[in-house]
């Protein structure tokens, strides 16, 4: 995912970019390169973003360590610890708010994963949001990630639909471009006399990688090497290039990943196809950023305006483990077999070339991940190596900054953009902000280096920390822990519950000589080791990081505590949709719930009466030639489907649909799922294996028109009954009328 920024001063502009999970290291071998790499420009090659999502955007839009602005976690995994709540305060005013305060119009496009997921209601609160925060305009997604054909949309604070269909080539990063073109020319056309604030952060190329066929075609046989040879050939460049040092050494893999040669051949067609959707989902992103450079360039401000452009907001993932065709298979820890993906994908989708398209949402191999964050160990959500939160980053203004090849070497660090941003445009840091007294900033200004590439770095500490995961860098010296989990392998239950993380083994390195961290010094300096691990406790406890693993808290140990509505019943009318899944019934791990619909039925009904999901995973109700149909649907692979043996009689109906649990701890126990209407059985089947965590996770919106899948609504609740046949999108769908539901949580639904 790219994040950029361009900021227009009455002099300039600042545009900044986050785009998630991309990595400049990628374009070593035969990966496309950053539109702007040709521009007057200035690169860093160690710069640093936490190793999760969330967290970096708050680094980066407040100029604040995350955790002390209550973003040490994704928004769906807050707590009550004060550094994860993931609600930034008001005494942390963002670069868009300080900015509008001095005449700026602000604009945010693309991905926004920092409002709590709770606020996602039609009626707010909207403070949290990003026009609550400051953005004048936004138009984009309130999520971690969503489908690039099927999005579920904001403008401001409102949900929109997409304004075209996928059928008539309708792509989500290529919209961004259009709507932030048309942000620039009604500024230059209205208010000519402003300047503008972009942040840009399109959902390219976090998962699920959707894009068209014919770019991803154009990486075909790229990768047949397999990841152990891309990695060689990445890093044999990265140096040719200047790059890296050339004293550095490529580290190897780690014993618990996967090697290609223990890839059966069988196998590897799927293998390769994941990694060519990636690339080329990964060059139509950058060339739809470059669309609005060159907007820039027509209306003659490309000279004049500060573009910052960070090409990840952490590693490459890891998260598609074994390579998947289904993303949600992971963070749900559901298993799933190539055997099993291929039959679904081969069954329902027609191959391989169905990967990209808006019917799965796959997501490539973890070694892949491992090859694209060259040279380093690790990937996202690693904060123990840079392979998890070292990422390229580049910054042209060409008026100011002139043209250099040679990288910068300081050591500097996401949170350090907007001090750059506010001594570039000459603005003073207000002590106050709408009356709330301000934080100090943690960052600190890269502009001395801009026309200096050998200056000594002025940053000399910094923290990094996510689910326990942890490092910290001071003057040179970087001490770190691995962790509990380990993101490319499935979810160790002994690992995660025998975890104490006052018995963690810490790792040293002298960064000054050791570009990658190839060699770790933690035996050999046991004093330098002590030193550090005290430097990281004084800083975790001023940035309220503590408790180490709190970010694990809602996640894994307790999700039953995680943000959700406080309703244990609730009564929904025709015609709602879009009800955010934090703020409707549950239907994952142990959440029982009873259904309850009144509805008049006409003859042999079609149609859908609820949903909550989209194809990575859901649930809904829905009839079909007289027939009542439930279906939970834990990811592709596992689907569960009660029918009623008769089609219902004509009427009006009670539908009662009851979802009980063999037990309400853990994660994806087996589940009851039974249909009764008018106080009578007339459906069941065992769903044996239950989301765990989310149903929706990416929020990849879709309605599949055939007829074994009703979900719709992108982690969205819709409440829907069309009147004849099977619908195909969901806001097309008809109400009928007198149709009312109630839900009820509790712990041991009873008889209807």
């Amino acid at each position: 995912m790219t994040m950029w920024a361009t900021v227009r001063l009455r002099p300039l502009v600042a545009r900044s970019t986050l785009p998630p999970c991309r990595r400049w290291r990628d374009t070593g071998a035969y990966i496309h390169g950053v539109t702007c790499s040709p521009s007057p420009k200035v690169s860093y090659n160690r710069f640093h973003t936490t190793a999760i999502c969330s967290p970096t955007r708050a680094f980066l839009l407040t100029g604040r360590n995350s955790h002390n602005v209550g973003a040490g976690q994704i928004t769906e995994a807050a707590s009550g610890f004060p550094g994860y709540t993931g609600t930034i305060p008001k005494s942390a005013a963002t670069l868009a708010k300080v900015l509008s305060g001095y005449g700026y119009d602000t604009a945010a496009f693309g991905k926004w994963h920092n409002t709590p997921v709770d606020d996602l209601m039609k009626s707010g609160p909207f403070d949290q949001y990003p026009t609550g925060l400051g953005f004048s305009y936004f138009y984009g997604f309130l999520a971690g990630e969503t489908s690039q054909y099927n999005p579920r949309l904001y403008e401001n604070t409102n949900p929109i639909e997409p304004p075209r269909k996928p059928e008539e080539g309708y792509h989500l990063t290529e919209d961004m471009a259009d709507q932030a073109i048309k942000f620039i020319r009604a500024n230059r056309a209205l208010t000519p006399d402003r300047p503008f604030f972009i942040y840009f952060a399109p959902g390219g190329a976090h998962g699920p990688h959707h894009v068209h066929k014919e770019w991803a075609d154009k990486y075909k046989g790229k990768f047949d090497m397999g990841w152990e040879k891309l990695r060689n050939i990445t890093f044999e460049k990265q140096k040719a290039m200047g790059w890296i040092p050339n004293s550095t050494k490529l580290t190897p893999i780690d014993p618990t990943m996967v090697k290609w040669k223990e890839i059966p051949e069988e196998q590897r067609a799927f293998q390769l196809r994941l990694m060519e959707v990636y690339a080329g989902y990964l060059e139509h992103t950058d060339t739809q950023d470059g669309k609005v450079v060159e907007e820039l360039e027509r209306q003659g401000l490309f000279n004049n305006t500060l573009i910052i452009y960070v090409l990840g907001d952490n590693g490459a993932s890891a998260e598609g483990i074994h390579g998947t065709i289904d993303e949600l298979l992971a963070e749900n820890a559901l298993p799933s077999a190539y055997q099993q993906q291929m039959e679904v994908l081969n069954r329902d989708f027609g191959g391989l070339d169905a990967l990209g398209s808006q019917h799965v949402d796959k997501m490539y191999h973890s070694s892949w991940a491992w090859a694209l964050d060259t040279p380093f160990k690790s990937t996202k959500l690693v904060a123990a190596h840079f392979g998890g939160m070292r990422t390229p980053m580049v910054m042209s203004w060409p008026k100011v900054i002139k043209h250099d090849p040679t990288p910068r070497s300081q050591f500097h660090h996401v949170c350090d953009i907007a001090p750059t941003i506010y001594e570039a445009v000459g603005v003073q840091f207000p002590t106050r902000v709408e009356g709330a007294k301000q934080m100090p900033l943690d960052g600190v200004s890269m502009v001395y280096t801009w026309n200096n590439v050998s200056v000594k770095e002025r940053k000399s500490a910094q923290y990094f920390e996510v689910m326990g995961s942890r490092g910290v860098y001071k003057d040179g010296w970087f001490a770190s822990v691995f962790g509990p989990r380990i993101p490319w392998a499935e979810a160790n239950e002994t690992r995660m519950r025998e975890w104490n993380p006052d018995t963690d083994v810490w790792e040293l390195y002298d960064l000054t000589r050791d570009f990658s961290q190839a060699e770790d010094l933690a035996k050999e300096m046991p004093d330098q080791v002590a030193k550090m691990k005290q430097i990281f406790l004084m800083e975790a406890t001023a940035n309220k990081v503590l408790p180490i693993g709190a970010g694990l808290y809602t996640i894994y140990y307790h999700p039953e505590e995680g943000p959700h509505s406080p309703l244990t019943e609730w009564k929904l009318y025709e015609g709602l949709t879009r009800i955010a899944e934090s703020n409707a019934p549950g239907f994952h791990s142990g959440q029982n719930s009873l259904a309850t619909i009144d509805v008049e039925i006409s003859a042999n009904a079609s149609g859908v009466l609820y949903c909550v999901g989209g194809t990575a995973g859901g649930f809904s109700v829905y009839m079909d030639n007289g027939y009542l149909y439930a279906e939970y649907m834990s990811t592709l692979l596992y689907r569960y489907i009660a029918k009623s043996t008769t089609p219902l009689q004509p009427g009006t109906r009670k539908i009662q649909v009851r979802l009980i649990f063999e037990t309400t701890k853990g994660l994806g126990p087996p589940a009851d799922l039974t249909l009764f209407v008018d106080g009578q059985q007339v459906g069941w089947v065992k769903a044996r294996r239950a989301n765990g965590i989310w149903v929706r996770g990416r929020k990849a919106s879709r309605v599949q028109s055939d007829e074994r899948l009703r979900a719709a609504g992108e982690g969205d609740l819709m409440l829907a009954l069309k009147r004849h046949g099977v619908f195909a999108t969901w806001p097309a769908i008809e109400l009928m009328p007198s149709t009312s539901f109630r839900w009820t949580l509790c712990q041991n639904p009873a008889e209807p």
